[in-house]
């Protein structure tokens, strides 16, 4: 099978994923819960990953960035820890479910919600943000890049604006966070959420969120913790405030796994490589008549995603067809992200999601181009 669905969760995992989860199940305990060896050993591990976590995302404090099962749990952690009621966001078209419905929850509780509009082709106008402000706006809650066209939004523009109006800048990283570079201080993001199973390359069920010093984040679960256990709440000292419960030790060492291969490989390289894929694979098949690709590609940068449409045909009956026939692996339908699809114009057929990872090969490229010449050509007999 051609794997061109990294977008979802990039497959395979490098040399050593597999190996540092295993090496865990077999050796570990439970970190931070006791002073044996084996718990020790999990500590360490752990933090060791948190440490590096916090270096890849330009976060000032370790301590200040919390593990999670994925993003979903992530943005849920930081949305729902840091907005009340009584508050005003600013999102935008692009977002996923996993930023949205957090916002509609709160909205539905008499939160304020606006989003910065897409245009036909799919761009914010970023010139509508400051006519979205209310006196009461606390937060611009964002991704970097679309999961459905790969388009990136301007973080330093964001960022910006957060600053001049003293607003918390949310930004959900899922699709980026590891080959795109994020400096939170740099770039003015108070909150990082990421997930490990995208370009991360690491297991699924890993996370996390990183916290920008003095911002309080209200803890969403509260449980055994390790620490402090006579206290009825759950304690304020980071991470632990946000993080109840036992930790999946077994993929955070996969994560670090694949923090280490992405460091010695280079994740400059890494992107490229999977960009420059994409980039061949859109440039061979944007002419093609009947062929529809969604996106901004003129932008200079953006993640490895090409989405497109062929014909009349509904998103799930190409896919189909591109895995049975061709042995190509996609991701048709609404890709968790409403907003966008109904800005496109694509909300009642969806849209054919390709999308590169690490291992990847120009040939791999070139196969599913044909396989949509193929298709278009065959959309119109």
């Amino acid at each position: 099978m051609i794997y061109l669905d990294n977008a979802a969760t990039t497959r395979p995992k490098p040399p050593g994923v597999a190996e540092a989860v295993t090496a865990a199940m077999q050796s570990y305990g439970n970190s931070g819960r006791g002073v044996h060896e084996d718990a020790l050993s999990a500590a360490r591990m752990v933090f060791g990953v948190r440490q590096k976590l916090a270096e890849w995302f330009g976060c000032s404090r370790a301590d200040h960035t919390a593990f999670t099962p994925n993003s979903t749990a992530a943005l849920n952690i930081a949305i729902g820890g840091l907005l009340r009621p009584e508050d005003h966001v600013i999102s935008t078209d692009w977002e996923h479910n996993s930023v949205l419905r957090p916002l509609y929850r709160l909205r539905e509780r008499g939160m304020g919600l606006d989003f910065l509009p897409a245009d036909l082709r799919g761009r914010l106008e970023y010139d509508r943000l400051e006519g979205l402000l209310r006196t009461n706006t606390k937060a611009v809650v964002c991704t970097h890049a679309s999961n459905l066209t790969g388009d990136m939004t301007d973080l330093d523009r964001i960022g910006a604006f957060a600053r001049e109006h003293g607003l918390l800048f949310i930004l959900d990283a899922s699709q980026t966070a590891g080959t795109f570079p994020i400096d939170m201080e740099a770039q003015g993001a108070d909150v990082v959420c990421f997930t490990g199973h995208k370009s991360l390359l690491g297991p699924q069920g890993t996370g996390g969120l990183c916290v920008r010093e003095g911002v309080d984040v209200r803890p969403c679960l509260t449980g055994g913790t390790g620490v402090q256990s006579f206290l009825e709440s759950q304690p304020e000292e980071w991470p632990t405030r946000l993080e109840a419960g036992t930790l999946n030790s077994h993929g955070i060492a996969g994560l670090g796994a694949a923090l280490e291969y992405l460091e010695q490989a280079g994740r400059d390289a890494v992107r490229l490589h999977e960009c420059g894929l994409a980039r061949r694979f859109y440039e061979t098949v944007r002419g093609l008549p009947g062929v529809t690709v969604y996106g901004d590609f003129s932008a200079e940068e953006r993640a490895p995603i090409v989405t497109l449409n062929i014909g009349d045909l509904d998103s799930s009956e190409v896919s189909d067809e591109l895995a049975e026939r061709f042995g190509i692996a996609t991701r048709p339908g609404a890709h968790c992200a409403p907003r966008f699809h109904r800005a496109l114009g694509t909300a009642e057929r969806g849209a054919v999601r390709f999308s590169w990872g690490w291992a990847n090969t120009a040939e791999e490229t070139d196969a599913a181009a044909e396989a949509v010449r193929v298709l278009a050509a065959e959309a119109r007999l």
